[in-house]
C-alpha cells in the first residue's frame, strides 16, 4: 500500500513538473542582453531575410525555438519569425532566438 501511494506522488510531481517549467521567467542559458530585435525569414539555408535585407547565417549558427531547444534552419523556410539575434565578427547572423509570447509582449 505504501509503496502504490509513494508511485502515485512520484507520477503526479513528474506530471506538474513541465508546468513549473513553463512559468520560468528567463531562458536558461539566458538570452544575450545585447541582442537585437528583428524579423527573420529563412530563405534557403543559409541564406535569410533579416528585417527586409537579405543577410546570411553564419557557419554554425545556433537558432534556439522559443523553448530554448536548437531549431534546423531547413526547418522554417519560409516562415516569417520575431527574433533577437547577435551577428559575428564577419557581419553573419550566429546566433536567433525566436521569441516566445512572453518575449513578444516585453518592451524591445
Amino acid at each position: 500500500m505504501k509503496r502504490c501511494l509513494f508511485l502515485l506522488s512520484l507520477a503526479a510531481a513528474l506530471l506538474a513538473a513541465p508546468a513549473i517549467a513553463q512559468d520560468l521567467p528567463q531562458r536558461i542559458p539566458p538570452m544575450a542582453a545585447n541582442a537585437k530585435r528583428g524579423e527573420l525569414v529563412v530563405t534557403t539555408p543559409p541564406e535569410i531575410l533579416l528585417n527586409g535585407q537579405p543577410a546570411r547565417l553564419s557557419p554554425g549558427a545556433r537558432i534556439r525555438g522559443p523553448n530554448n531547444l536548437l531549431v534546423l534552419s531547413g526547418t522554417v523556410v519560409g516562415q516569417t519569425l520575431q527574433v533577437r539575434y547577435l551577428p559575428d565578427t564577419s557581419g553573419l547572423v550566429h546566433q536567433v532566438w525566436i521569441l516566445n509570447n512572453a518575449e513578444l509582449q516585453a518592451k524591445p
